[in-house]
């Protein structure tokens, strides 16, 4: 049976951690950046690691 491709959206959005988490950057740092503050923007600037209820989702997308 052949290998399962990666699914190449999910690939651009999400990374796995050394640890096997998977990290993702935070949302709203597209566009309109005017209208949010300095400091809101600063802390969209951090990632996050995925809660485990929505890893189970998309681990086997990987």
């Amino acid at each position: 049976m052949p290998k399962m491709k990666t699914k190449k959206a999910l690939a651009k959005r999400f990374r796995k951690s050394s640890k096997g988490r998977i990290k993702h950057a935070c949302a709203s740092r597209g566009h309109l950046l005017s209208g949010k503050s300095g400091n809101r923007k600063r802390h969209l600037r951090k990632g996050g690691v995925l809660a485990a209820s929505e890893e189970k989702r998309i681990r086997h997308l990987f």
